[in-house]
């Protein structure tokens, strides 16, 4: 997989979300870069990793990504979060702390978990997919933007960074939807060793700051930030607040 290095300090991850790329993180990388040396990945079937073999499922690119990264803290967002959260679970994880932004451990709304959207909303998705390829992924993107104070802002700047480094691979955004509609990883999370900190998008339509409290609360090490007028993507419109909180948590972590 395709790994960015940027800036200088000690180490911390950058894992993006369905479609996108390590580039999304521009905001991030501009105010933290400054602090830490930041490992920016390019899942596979996106951005420079379109090319890569490796599957999506959390559990497999976890492992892969385990062998090709130092010891560090891992930042993921949305479905980079599943990623995060299954590396961090593992014994003997090389992860020593774990950000997870408007990412939830179950995407999916569930008799128990009140918190996550309707399964059929990732079915639509795979199945326009195969009918109309930029228009689905476009439909993704502004369900992403919708409800953040700054929704024409973070839409358009989603929309100009999807395609920045390329089609995302088909295959693998079907891949990627399969995973948000069926991942549970809420079982994983009392016993996580690691500290945690769980950031929502007050206004997320996607991933509720309810769904990030409630995770947080399943953690023993876990705390909790919420972005007020945030969207699904915080860190584009409100990227000061992201890096505040990521810094503040990431610093606090033992050496």
């Amino acid at each position: 997989m395709h790994v960015e290095c940027i800036g200088r300090g000690r180490p911390l991850v950058l894992l993006h979300g369905w479609a996108m790329h390590g580039g999304i993180f521009a905001p991030l990388v501009e105010r933290l870069s400054a602090h830490f040396t930041l490992h920016v990945v390019d899942l596979p079937g996106h951005g420079h990793s379109r090319r890569s073999a490796v599957s999506l499922d959390p559990a497999s690119c976890a492992a892969v990504l385990s062998g090709q990264l130092p010891r560090a803290p891992w930042l993921g967002w949305s479905l980079g979060g599943l990623v995060a959260m299954h590396a961090a679970a593992v014994e003997d994880s090389p992860v020593t702390g774990l950000v997870a932004v408007a990412a939830s451990p179950r995407f999916v709304a569930a008799p128990d978990w009140p918190h996550g959207v309707d399964a059929s909303v990732f079915a639509q998705f795979g199945d326009g997919l195969a009918r109309d390829y930029r228009g689905t992924v476009d439909r993704f993107l502004a369900l992403e933007a919708q409800g953040s104070d700054h929704m024409r802002e973070e839409l358009r700047l989603l929309r100009e960074r999807v395609y920045a480094r390329g089609e995302p691979e088909p295959a693998a955004l079907v891949e990627g939807l399969a995973v948000l509609e069926h991942q549970d990883l809420r079982a994983a999370l009392p016993g996580l060793a690691v500290p945690s900190l769980w950031i929502a998008g007050r206004r997320d339509r996607l991933v509720t700051w309810q769904a990030m409290q409630a995770a947080a609360a399943l953690c023993p090490h876990g705390g909790f930030r919420c972005v007020a007028g945030g969207g699904h993507a915080p860190f584009l419109t409100h990227a000061d607040a992201v890096a505040s909180a990521v810094l503040d948590f990431v610093e606090g972590l033992p050496a």
